[in-house]
């Protein structure tokens, strides 16, 4: 296992440095706002106005990364749908990178302007001392997101039933891994983890025969129920407890640079969680339904239930000092940071400013 850590963060580093060395050497910026125009002059018998408002900022647009495609980031979903970003002046330019790594090197090499990625990945780019930082501003999860399914229907689950079997799960180094990792250790099981295939190749290899369990994040999981090639048997983020999976991150300079987006970016998330926890069934539905598209509805609603069970989204998204501490030990633990690399401030790598000043 430390071995395929080992290479997995190789991998980041390299990864990084290719796309850094093929981004534009020219600066991204975004739009902001226009110059304000001269007023006219008054007629000489009638005084000029005082202006009753600011005149409207042009919208902003965000290039936005997330990691994978799942309703376990409903409240973002629910942002976009309700028009919340629309309301913090930002248009939202969304691509699926498919691993925390690819959407932290999109920021190193200036491609992406906000990702969402585990925070460990702010952690692993801190350690490397290159000319970049990233910083988390605004904690989207606080458990796990993933579920473990089975083969064959269980009556009942036990951890120790996965001794000397072999549970299809995610790449090494990723938080999903490493929840299963630990977990594993807490129950002293020995179970093969097969780490090696793509996210988006994991319920097809599962179908074909690939692995006795199964880690799968929603909708793909109850889409796998359904089609009646998997069981449910637990949850792991009810099963490993609080754990601060899911970020947003960007670049330290984007930060200093862009303040008022930030602001706003996390205001529209916060309206979005907000807005999830009092909406009826068919307004959060119809609200998901265009980025699920060919999921029924029933799935999708079993899906924000289940993470909403397992309080998912915190009331406020901040990652606390404590969470910060459970990061750094599952990361010691899992052999992907040495204890001498652990961060001491977690101001080097986290910025709560603006989830301590978001709008209520």
């Amino acid at each position: 296992m430390g071995k395929r850590i080992r290479t997995a963060i190789a991998i980041l580093s390299a990864t990084l440095l290719v796309l850094t060395a093929c981004a534009s050497t020219e600066p991204t910026t975004s739009s902001s706002q226009p110059p304000a125009a001269e007023p006219a002059e008054a007629p000489a018998e009638t005084p000029a106005e005082e202006p009753t408002a600011e005149a409207p900022k042009e919208p902003v647009t965000v290039r936005f990364s997330e990691v994978i495609r799942s309703i376990f980031y409903a409240p973002h979903y629910a942002a976009m749908s309700q028009g919340f970003f629309e309301e913090e002046g930002i248009v939202v330019d969304m691509n699926t990178a498919q691993g925390s790594d690819k959407g932290a090197a999109a920021l190193i090499a200036g491609i992406a302007d906000i990702s969402l990625v585990g925070p460990e990945t702010a952690i692993y780019i801190y350690n490397q001392k290159g000319d970049k930082t990233l910083k988390i501003f605004h904690q989207l999860t606080m458990k796990d997101g993933s579920f473990l399914l089975s083969r064959e229907k269980q009556d009942s689950f036990e951890w120790s039933d996965l001794e000397g079997k072999s549970v299809l799960g995610w790449r090494p180094g990723s938080a999903p891994q490493m929840v299963m990792n630990s977990k594993l250790i807490q129950e002293s099981v020995a179970a093969e983890v097969i780490t090696n295939v793509a996210s988006p190749a994991m319920a097809g290899a599962f179908a074909s025969g690939q692995g006795d369990y199964i880690q799968l994040f929603e909708p793909v999981a109850s889409t796998l129920e359904k089609e009646g090639k998997a069981y449910y048997v637990a949850s792991m983020g009810e099963s490993f407890g609080a754990f601060p999976e899911t970020s947003y991150v960007a670049t330290s300079d984007y930060i200093k640079d862009n303040p008022e987006v930030v602001q706003g970016f996390v205001n529209a998330v916060a309206k979005g969680a907000a807005w999830l926890k009092t909406a009826s069934k068919e307004d959060i539905s119809a609200a998901l339904m265009p980025f699920f598209e060919g999921t029924p509805e029933d799935l999708i609603l079993q899906s924000v239930e289940r993470y909403m069970a397992q309080d998912t989204w915190p009331a406020k998204p901040e990652l606390t000092p404590e969470a910060f501490e459970t990061l750094q030990s599952v990361l010691i633990e899992n052999g992907v940071l040495k204890p001498e690399e652990k961060i001491a401030d977690m101001g080097e790598v986290v910025d709560m400013t603006f989830v301590n000043a978001m709008k209520e």
